[in-house]
């Protein structure tokens, strides 16, 4: 697969019955196809926990909701020690730009899940904003470490 601006990671890697190949999910705890955007949302999800300290017994992947009456998927969402969702994240595959209509959709979810930062990332370039008390959003620099507090 393709290099991604994250940290190397050691990822279980196999292929199915059908010769597809597959990745292990350690918070689905199953193994699922290897896509490209796949791909990206393991990195994420790797860097939040290992780099960033999020627990990762408090991350959903693939966390299903309703908007506006359909169901929805939110690729990554991490909650704080209270189970409150504090971030949630957009995945794209590495050959698919991180655009404004992807902020506006996540924006859009957030208007349900409510976390304080988004994400967005094909895995070569990332997006964070802070959602602001009040409304309107701050672009950060860095994606945000996890608060125990």
């Amino acid at each position: 697969m393709q290099r991604l601006n994250f940290p190397e990671y050691a990822f279980e890697i196999d292929s199915d019955d059908t010769g597809r190949r597959v990745i292990f999910d350690g918070i689905r705890r199953r193994f699922v196809r290897l896509t490209p955007e796949e791909w990206v949302r393991q990195h994420l999800v790797r860097y939040l926990v290992e780099d960033r300290g999020f627990p990762a017994g408090y991350a959903a992947v693939e966390k299903g909701f309703q908007y506006a009456g359909t169901a929805v998927r939110a690729d990554v969402i991490m909650h704080d020690l209270k189970g409150r969702p504090v971030l949630m994240g957009e995945c794209k595959a590495p050959e698919v730009r991180v655009t404004e209509a992807v902020f506006e959709q996540l924006a859009r979810y957030n208007s349900v899940i409510h976390a304080r930062y988004l994400v967005a990332t094909n895995g070569k370039t990332h997006f964070c904003c802070e959602h602001k008390t009040g409304g309107g959003f701050r672009y950060l620099s860095e994606l945000p470490e996890f608060d125990r507090s």
